[in-house]
C-alpha cells in the first residue's frame, strides 16, 4: 500500500504581489543596551507614524554605569548593528545610551555605526537632545541624571561645550542601570518640577535611556510652562526627522510640534 499516495492533500501554488512592508516610509534602526529595560518600550509609544517600523539588536554591557565600564562598548557597536536587518536599507541606526554617547563620543559612536552600515544617518541620545534643545531654542537647561557626581560633572562639561548652559543639576546618585529603570513616576516628576520651576531655566533635559520619561512630558510641560526633555524621547524625535518623517504632533509634547 503507498500511503503517501493515499494521504496527499491538495496543493495550490499561488502568485503573489509584493507591497513596501511596515515600513514603506522608514526603516529605524536601534541599538539597545543588554541591560536597558525601557527603551524600545517608549520608542513604541512614539513611533507610531504609519510606515515607519523600528528594528533593534542588544549590545553587551555592564550594569554599572562608570566612565570605565562605558567605554568598553565602543568595541561591540558594529557588530550589533550588523544584527539589524542585515541586507536590508536602513534610514537612520540610533546608539541607545546617553552617558555611553558622552564617554565614547559622538564621533566615535558614529564611525563605529558606520563601519557596519556605511552612508547611515546616525543619532544618539546626547545628539537628539541638543537638536531637540536648538529646535526649541532652550540655551539653559536644568539637568536630572540617575548619575554619580563624576559622571555628571563630564555631562554638564559635555554640554556647556556645544553651547548650552547647565543652570542647575539633579541627581538619583545611583549607578545600577538595573536599578535606575525602576526609579518611579512620582519620583522622576516631583526632580523634574523642582528643576523646572527654576525662573533661569529654559527647558529641562532628563537623560538617561532607562529613566522611563515619555509619558510624563506632556502633564509636566503643562504645569512647567516650559519644554521638557529625554533621552528616549529626543532620539526618537531626531531618528524620525532624520528619516524624513516629519509631521507635528503635539500630543506628544512640545518637541513633537517643531
Amino acid at each position: 500500500m503507498n500511503l503517501s499516495a493515499t494521504t496527499a492533500k491538495p496543493y495550490d501554488h499561488f502568485s503573489f504581489a509584493m507591497d513596501n512592508g511596515i515600513a514603506a516610509r522608514a526603516s529605524l534602526g536601534l541599538v539597545v543596551l543588554a541591560t536597558d529595560q525601557t527603551i524600545e518600550h517608549e520608542w513604541r509609544q512614539l513611533l507610531t507614524q504609519p510606515g515607519v517600523a523600528l528594528y533593534h539588536s542588544r549590545l553587551y554591557n555592564d550594569a554599572q554605569i562608570s566612565p570605565e565600564k562605558l567605554a568598553l562598548m565602543e568595541a561591540d557597536i558594529p557588530g550589533a548593528v550588523d544584527l539589524i536587518l542585515p541586507g536590508q536599507p536602513l534610514q537612520v541606526v540610533a546608539f541607545g545610551c546617553t552617558s555611553g554617547t558622552m564617554v565614547i563620543t559622538e564621533q566615535k559612536v558614529f564611525e563605529a555605526i558606520r563601519r557596519s552600515r556605511p552612508d547611515v544617518a546616525c543619532t544618539t541620545p546626547l545628539t537628539g537632545a541638543m537638536a531637540a534643545l536648538r529646535a526649541l531654542g532652550a540655551r539653559r537647561i536644568a539637568l536630572l541624571t540617575p548619575y554619580v557626581a563624576s559622571i555628571n560633572q563630564l555631562f554638564c562639561d559635555y554640554i556647556e561645550a556645544a553651547g548650552v548652559q547647565v543652570t542647575r543639576v539633579g541627581s538619583f546618585n545611583h549607578d545600577n542601570d538595573n536599578e535606575v529603570a525602576r526609579i518611579d513616576s512620582a519620583s522622576l516628576r516631583v526632580a523634574a518640577l523642582q528643576l523646572g520651576a527654576d525662573p533661569e531655566v529654559d527647558a529641562v533635559f532628563v537623560s538617561c535611556t532607562s529613566l522611563r520619561m515619555v509619558q510624563l512630558i506632556p502633564a509636566l510641560e503643562a504645569e512647567l510652562g516650559k519644554p521638557v526633555i529625554s533621552s528616549n524621547y529626543a532620539m526618537a524625535w531626531h531618528a524620525l526627522r532624520l528619516a524624513g518623517v516629519d509631521e507635528k504632533q503635539p500630543e506628544l509634547g512640545r518637541l513633537f510640534e517643531q
